[in-house]
């Protein structure tokens, strides 16, 4: 039996834990992401009167992470030490397939204001989040990160 299709803003409210975080160049070949690993930790909470709240951790910070550096895109923060946090507020455009997060605060100080836009679907309970932006080696990259709701 199929399963029901809902516009975002009706599917995304809720609690999703992270499964998968992947950056692809535009040839397809995987990269390695420093600042938070290959299998992070994370948490993304949306809640429906329209804020939001984003952790993310370094399954092993006993390696000093020293890719502490800003990224070149408007599309990303800045992990430090191996954990990112920021959180604010959020509007779903529905037609568009986006979520735009506006962050009222950050780890990193130099992403608190920043608006970002990025496509998201909800399938079942995953959801799939893609963005295009500049990795820590400053390559072009595309992210896609896969998350299983949890509440």
């Amino acid at each position: 039996m199929p399963h029901e299709i809902r516009p975002l803003s009706a599917a995304l409210p809720g609690t999703w834990e992270l499964l998968s975080r992947t950056d692809v160049n535009d040839a397809g070949e995987p990269r390695k992401e420093p600042s938070l690993g290959t299998d992070p930790i994370a948490l993304l909470i949306y809640d429906r009167s329209g804020h939001f709240s984003a952790q993310f951790m370094k399954r092993d910070r006993t390696v000093s992470t020293v890719f502490d550096a800003p990224t070149a895109g408007s599309n990303n923060t800045r992990a430090q030490g191996g954990y990112d946090a920021y959180f604010g507020t959020y509007a779903i455009d529905d037609a568009a397939g986006t979520v735009t997060q506006r962050l009222a605060g950050a780890l990193s100080a130099e992403s608190v204001g920043l608006e970002i836009t990025r496509e998201m679907k909800v399938d079942d309970d995953h959801l799939i989040i893609g963005l295009r932006t500049t990795s820590i080696m400053g390559e072009e990259v595309t992210r896609t990160l896969t998350w299983k709701r949890v509440g």
